[in-house]
């Protein structure tokens, strides 16, 4: 295992509105809150409350885990799988809906849900989306939403996985406290060694010109 012995404790600051799924997470929130407000009651329907704060939950833990990651590389992989955690439960809720009002999950190779997948992987953003709701109905929209859990859920789990892996190569933020102190110490050793020897050899050269002028005065 390679440390870093340069004295870097905290890892780089992950940008997290800049990543794809962070940015795919919240256009799924809003779009859940819109579908909420047309097909759903307002009042006395604990599933409204349930799709909203699964969304809500699902990029902000994103938007934690990043941050955390700073310090804790186990903080953060754990909260990135409770954001995938909430999509999925997510997901579940728009399979419910649609099964329970007799609406259709379209099939992967149909031709519609081939143009919707298209479109989702090349849109991140709510703006991309927003113009399109009004003129969608439930099952349009909650397909939408499910192809966007699907895409989402892919992502991370890339992005765990490159994670987990930093965590075995690096360690956490013991692991790097420990190697940047280690590091320190071999730097200052190794420094202290090379003053040590251009001491002795400093000394050598003297009793070497010592012994010379003692020999030019007795000629």
């Amino acid at each position: 295992m390679e440390y870093n012995t340069k004295g870097k404790v905290l890892k780089k600051a992950v940008v997290w509105k800049e990543l794809y799924f962070y940015r795919k997470s919240d256009a799924l929130y809003q779009l859940t809150v819109e579908f909420c407000k047309r097909f759903l009651p307002a009042h006395g329907d604990r599933t409204v409350d349930q799709m909203v704060q699964a969304a809500r939950s699902g990029k902000q833990n994103i938007v934690e885990g990043s941050e955390d990651g700073q310090t804790s590389s186990e903080m953060e992989i754990k909260l990135m799988n409770v954001a995938r955690g909430s999509l999925q439960e997510l997901r579940a809720d728009y399979q419910d809906y649609l099964n329970t009002h007799h609406l259709s999950i379209w099939p992967k190779e149909s031709e519609r849900q081939q143009r919707l997948r298209d479109f989702c992987h090349s849109h991140n953003d709510y703006s991309n989306y927003e113009p399109l709701l009004a003129k969608m109905n439930d099952e349009e929209m909650a397909n939408m939403a499910l192809t966007l859990c699907h895409q989402t859920d892919k992502m991370m789990c890339a992005y765990i996985e490159k994670l987990e892996k930093q965590f075995v190569t690096e360690g956490g933020i013991k692991e790097r406290m420990h190697a940047a102190r280690t590091g320190y110490r071999a730097e200052q050793n190794a420094q202290m060694k090379a003053l040590e020897a251009e001491n002795a050899a400093l000394k050598e050269r003297i009793a070497e010109l010592e012994e010379e002028l003692g020999k030019t005065r007795k000629d």
